[in-house]
């Protein structure tokens, strides 16, 4: 039996071509993020696993790759529970360990602090088309802003890297957790069923408003309740700010959502919108104020998402820290490009060029004309030419490279085209 070389399941092989996709989307975040003054940070894969269980992360709590005790510590004997074998997990977002960053290095970081993330996750998930256990993630956070500049800061330049990939006409949903609180009790839940009642909620787009109501009522939540629900759903009103304030707690709260979006609109000229959206629920249940995400319209249901979460911070550092976040899909928006090439060409303002020589040629001279191509700016692949010239040179085109040099022959580089 030959030995299997798939890689493990929720995990994937990039091809040189899908890598010069994630490359260069890779750089264009980055080099937005750092032009807007926000700061690279690293920071362990793995965490303490007490730390990750008491993170509030929703749902992804299930989704831990736990690490087992080591040594003497690992006793499989006297083990009870799941925990009492493992001291450590991967991390499963970018945001827990932010907070245990900034408690264990505030001391040596600006204030309010710009933080720029950019790595691996790992979610213990039911891999699927868009889903992997093995991920990357592109977050910036501001750290210590309580005002609602940081959102307005967060979501244009979020804007701005899109716009440098390609993307065009995208529309970003925001709602408050506190404001989607409100609206569930005054529907006569209970506080202690919210959470509950929001993660239903939030299957709205995947089940519709009448499988939402079939799975409250499922769940043995009060029918007067439910119906209340599903009347506020059904409102002609429903997703304005204006009928927004008839079931706010505390009206300063749509206040500022306005103004975050008016802002963000008048930035945006028309490029992109952003928009109120009720039903916006967002998953993490560290989130404690305003929520947003990036949708794609006809090329994903969303390709980003963050929200205000200012008691996660302030739990590792022992004072209130409030903290601010969104992240960038880069694993969605990397298929979406590699499905619609005409949005983002990873070749086009590169100047790649092959070196076709002999094997009888002075290798020295081949190396010599190859780095005086590339003091010209040229990226350079020197290849031996091959039996087949013409096949050759258009698999490099399928590469991207857009011109070639003959050695010994060629006195200015050629366009190369496919024939």
């Amino acid at each position: 039996m030959a030995n299997n070389s798939n890689p493990v399941r929720g995990t994937k092989d990039f091809l040189p071509s899908e890598m010069e996709i994630r490359d260069a989307v890779m750089q264009i975040i980055s080099d937005t993020y750092k032009s807007f003054g926000f700061s690279h940070i690293s920071a362990p894969m793995m965490e303490d696993i007490h730390r990750l269980d008491k993170s509030e992360g929703g749902e992804n709590l299930a989704l831990i790759f736990k690490i087992l005790k080591r040594g003497e510590k690992l006793n499989i004997q006297s083990a009870q529970t799941e925990n009492d074998l493992a001291d450590m997990g991967l991390r499963y977002d970018l945001t827990v360990p932010l907070s245990r960053y900034y408690a264990n290095n505030r001391h040596l970081l600006n204030k309010p602090f710009k933080a720029l993330h950019i790595d691996r996750v790992f979610r213990a998930e039911r891999p699927q088309k868009g889903r992997l256990r093995e991920f990357y993630q592109c977050d910036i956070d501001i750290l210590g802003d309580k005002s609602i500049q940081a959102e307005k800061e967060l979501i244009y330049v979020t804007s701005q890297a899109m716009l440098k990939i390609g993307f065009k006409d995208f529309k970003i949903r925001i709602n408050n957790r506190a404001l989607l609180n409100d609206m569930v009790l005054s529907c006569g839940f209970l506080p202690e069923q919210s959470a509950s009642v929001c993660i239903v909620f939030d299957k709205m787009d995947k089940i519709g408003l009448d499988g939402v109501k079939a799975e409250l009522l499922e769940k043995g939540f009060d029918a007067s309740a439910v119906e209340k629900f599903v009347g506020l759903l059904n409102h002609a009103d429903f997703g304005t700010l204006a009928f927004a304030k008839t079931y706010a707690s505390d009206e300063t709260v749509v206040d500022e959502l306005a103004d975050i979006i008016n802002t963000s609109n008048k930035l945006a000229d028309g490029r992109y919108l952003i928009e109120f959206d009720p039903s916006l629920v967002r998953g993490q249940g560290y989130y404690t104020g305003p929520v947003f995400e990036i949708s794609c319209g006809q090329y994903a249901s969303s390709v980003g998402g963050g929200g205000r979460y200012d008691k996660m911070v302030g739990r590792e550092v022992g004072e209130d820290v409030p903290a601010v976040g969104f992240s960038i899909g880069f694993e969605r928006i990397c298929d979406v490009l590699s499905e619609h090439p005409e949005i983002f060409n990873p070749n086009a303002d590169l100047k790649k060029i092959v070196l076709i020589y002999n094997l009888t040629d002075d290798f020295a001279l081949v190396m010599q004309k190859a780095e005086e191509l590339r003091n010209n700016g040229f990226w350079v692949n020197i290849q031996v030419r091959g039996k087949k010239l013409g096949k050759q040179l258009d698999a490099l085109v399928e590469q991207g490279y857009g011109y070639s040099w003959m050695f010994g022959e060629s006195t200015e580089p050629k366009i190369l085209e496919k024939k």
